[in-house]
């Protein structure tokens, strides 16, 4: 005679955890690598599902199948639109089909007493994911990526005062009340979710990302394939890796790229997509700069070279963006041992990443005079660049593992 077990654990009696994400393998971009790494990083706590929908961006055009088992966690992919998220009636369009899918999904497979591991990435979704398992009595924890709608009045889209923002704000609190505990990438996004939250008493835990220390890691200058491609072995070399969206600010490169472009001495390097590619190629063009290289995108593979491919990383935010996303980027330059400097308020997490660990400098957004100072401030200074590299490598190995934060992950979720 068998003995009964509660519907919600598997044939060991592990409870079952689902994992919603947009994207999840075999898409690579930073959600859905981070997505996929923590709930295969969970399977001996939990039985892990994930739903999610099918590639959209980096491996747009791929066709997953619809179910499917890997490394121990089962997979459903929902049916959506992939349309090019780069136009915005497209991205809605996908957004709103997505959701459509998803909350189907969730009444359909979630059971009472699962834990579900929501992103907020795109806005809707942690919304239908919690209808849709509260509906089911299931509980949901809420991952936070990105900061809405304070993102959307970073990028201009809308005003802090509007009645949209408004309505939003009421609704993230709605959804902040029900969830069973609040996981952040940034303590400035705790301090902000701690404002938001006044009077709730919701669990607030920060787990940074991580680096890829499996896959990146230093390399001399002399074994890089970029730079001889390239034909910048004798520059000083800028690299911008990374999306090029709304929140980054690409402008104060453009601008600093101009400030510099009469010293031979000096080269920047763009890899990557994203709404903002068009004005950068644009800009480029238009003043003339033959300081910069612009590049498509990067396999994920390929990051040992193109992150090893400078003397400098930029990243950057734009204005109002303190408690609202941390780049994942920086910790895989911090993995490979690059001084950064970040284009960022006082006090962000990036901020307090590259000053804790003095890797590197901070400037303020909208400046590009003050970063092409930084820049020719950071090429006289070799011997401190080779020692903040260093300390990057150092800070990656030490505070950055994939180890450390599902370690973080399985003493929330329980």
């Amino acid at each position: 005679m068998t003995e009964d077990r509660p519907d919600n654990e598997d044939s060991a009696g592990k409870p079952r955890l689902w994992v919603v994400s947009e994207l999840y393998y075999p898409e690579e971009t930073s959600t859905g690598y981070y997505l996929t790494r923590i709930a295969e990083g969970l399977t001996e706590k939990f039985d892990v599902k994930a739903i999610s929908g099918q590639p959209n961006y980096s491996a747009r055009g791929t066709k997953a199948a619809r179910r499917e088992t890997r490394h121990d966690v089962e997979i459903f992919r929902v049916r959506s639109t992939t349309l090019d998220k780069n136009v915005i009636v497209f991205r809605l369009v996908n957004m709103i089909s997505l959701g459509i899918s998803v909350f189907l999904e969730g009444l359909r497979r979630f059971r009472g007493g699962d834990r579900v591991l929501v992103v907020t990435t795109p806005p809707t979704m942690p919304f239908v994911v919690a209808v849709s398992a509260m509906l089911r009595g299931a509980v949901y924890y809420l991952l936070i990526h990105d900061n809405y709608p304070e993102i959307l009045v970073a990028a201009g889209k809308t005003e802090a005062s509007s009645a949209f923002a408004r309505i939003m704000g009421r609704m993230n609190r709605w959804l902040y009340k029900s969830t069973a505990k609040i996981i952040v990438v940034g303590r400035d996004m705790s301090e902000l979710i701690r404002r938001k939250t006044v009077g709730l008493d919701i669990p607030i835990t920060y787990i940074p990302n991580w680096a890829e220390l499996e896959s990146v890691e230093p390399r001399a200058r002399s074994q890089n394939n970029l730079l001889r491609e390239l034909n910048l072995t004798e520059k000083f070399v800028m690299l911008y890796a990374g999306n090029m969206g709304p929140p980054n600010d690409i402008e104060s490169i453009i601008g600093a790229a101009e400030e510099l472009s009469s010293n031979e001495r000096f080269h920047f390097v763009f890899i990557g997509s994203g709404m903002k590619k068009p004005v950068l190629v644009q800009e480029v063009e238009r003043r003339d700069l033959k300081n910069v290289t612009v590049l498509d995108p990067r396999p994920r593979k390929d990051q040992m070279d193109f992150l090893n491919a400078c003397d400098i990383s930029l990243v950057s935010l734009v204005d109002k963006m303190w408690g609202v996303s941390m780049p994942s980027r920086t910790y895989n330059i911090l993995a490979a041992g690059k001084p950064i400097i970040a284009m960022t308020q006082t006090g962000s997490e990036l901020a307090r990443v590259v000053e804790e660990e003095s890797v590197g400098w901070v400037v303020p957004p909208n400046e590009p005079r003050l970063l092409a100072q930084a820049i020719l401030n950071a090429s006289n200074r070799n011997g401190e660049l080779w020692e903040m590299g260093l300390r990057a490598r150092n800070a990656a190995l030490s505070k950055y593992s994939v180890t450390t934060a599902i370690t973080a992950y399985r003493s929330v979720i329980d």
